[in-house]
């Protein structure tokens, strides 16, 4: 079953209790420290992770659970398993239309859209959809096509235009709009007629639309969240009464967790973002024993033409932009062997921590849900998709009482 509004709160109380109690093995990053404080208390666990290679940690990446791994790996596992258990939401056929609809996006993308829209279903058949943060109003008009009202909402007026001409090409009646949706004129854009509708508006936008959709009583709502972490504080600030009763504080790096799932990318993307985190963990070594100091320095995100350098020109580049003391002669094929060493220890490490991805992104949810739930509206969560469609595949449903 999809979690409906009884089930909301003790769930979320269960993740809660979860992750409180064991924060301090999903809260470290490997990336950043050398030496995790956990691996003195499981140091069976921590050789077991440690001596594995780049290619093991890849193929347990999207299922960490399925691990064979010392304890507390596989207990840890299967409470991670039970709590993140969520049913895929009931689904309607769509009705068929012309291939052309599809034209202007990608492959995953329509998928998504497809898979979003067939999973609304509300007790009354909304009447005018507003399509949130709706870049060319793609998925708006999936859901308008038999003649129901739509309104798109954008910020980025290049998209809003070429909205606009696909709309009038593919005889769709819809209203595109040029706004910023954080805006304080926004709240006028929402009618209680209207059923707003967000496939992965980022952290503050679908939270923003949350409170003014519940404000103007919209009837229906649907929203599958993302990017937890695109947030104007520096901590998460909770929605519901349950979410502000917990003792969890979330930082920026804690919020980013959830999305540290990735659908599996072409080799090429892969060997670039391999090649970037050895070089900079090799970086990080040098660093230290540059600045005499054994912590982590971030380091800016760089041009992928940097990869293109010879790694000692990279690191000398980067700790001159880091005003560092110069490098002087190093061993350098050895550095930046012991950058790839260093990345296959930090993705098998990365493991652990990742048994806690879900369990806190649906912590995430379930405070959106639970918000709602408080301001009237009956509530299911489930998913929409399967995770190789996109990980970010919860979708909230939302329905005034």
């Amino acid at each position: 079953m999809p979690l409906h509004t009884a089930d909301l709160a003790p769930h979320f109380l269960a993740l809660d209790t979860f992750l409180r109690e064991h924060q301090h093995l999903w809260r470290p990053k490997p990336f950043t420290h050398r030496h995790l404080p956990w691996e003195t208390q499981h140091p069976e666990l921590s050789i077991w992770l440690r001596q594995r290679s780049l290619g093991d940690a890849e193929a347990a990446h999207n299922h960490p659970e399925q691990l064979d791994a010392p304890e507390p790996f596989a207990l840890l596992a299967k409470q991670s398993k039970v709590l993140s258990e969520i049913d895929t939401l009931p689904t309607h056929a769509l009705n068929a239309i012309a291939s052309r609809m599809s034209v202007d996006v990608p492959g995953r993308k329509w998928q998504q859209i497809e898979a979003f829209a067939s999973s609304l279903s509300f007790r009354q058949t909304p009447t005018h959809w507003l399509d949130w943060c709706s870049g060319k109003g793609h998925l708006g008009r999936r859901l308008a096509h038999d003649g129901q009202a739509l309104t798109c909402l954008e910020c980025d007026e290049a998209l809003v235009a070429a909205g606009r001409q696909l709309s009038d090409k593919l005889g769709v009646h819809a209203t595109h709009l040029h706004q910023d949706v954080m805006a304080e004129n926004t709240a006028e854009r929402l009618q209680p007629d209207h059923t707003p509708v967000a496939l992965h508006a980022c952290g503050d936008l679908h939270v923003r639309l949350m409170q003014l959709a519940s404000n103007a009583h919209c009837q229906h709502l649907a929203i599958a969240p993302c990017c937890y972490n695109r947030i104007a504080s520096d901590h998460y600030q909770p929605l519901s009464t349950e979410g502000q009763s917990s003792t969890l504080k979330l930082s920026l790096d804690d919020l980013g967790l959830p999305l540290s799932e990735t659908v599996t990318a072409g080799a090429r993307v892969r060997r670039q973002r391999d090649t970037s985190m050895a070089r900079r963990l090799a970086f990080d070594l040098l660093q230290r024993q540059l600045r005499g100091i054994d912590d982590y320095l971030p380091t800016p995100s760089l041009p992928s033409a940097w990869l293109d350098k010879p790694f000692a020109d990279y690191c000398r580049d980067l700790a001159e932009l880091k005003e560092l003391p110069a490098t002087g002669n190093q061993d350098w094929a050895k550095l930046e062997a012991a950058g790839w060493q260093r990345l296959a220890e930090v993705r098998n490490l990365e493991l652990l921590r990742n048994l806690f991805r879900r369990p806190l992104e649906l912590w995430l949810v379930l405070d959106r849900a639970l918000y709602l739930q408080q301001r009237d509206y009956e509530v299911r969560i489930g998913t929409f998709c399967a995770s190789h469609v996109t990980p970010r595949n919860l979708l909230i449903l939302a329905e005034r009482t």
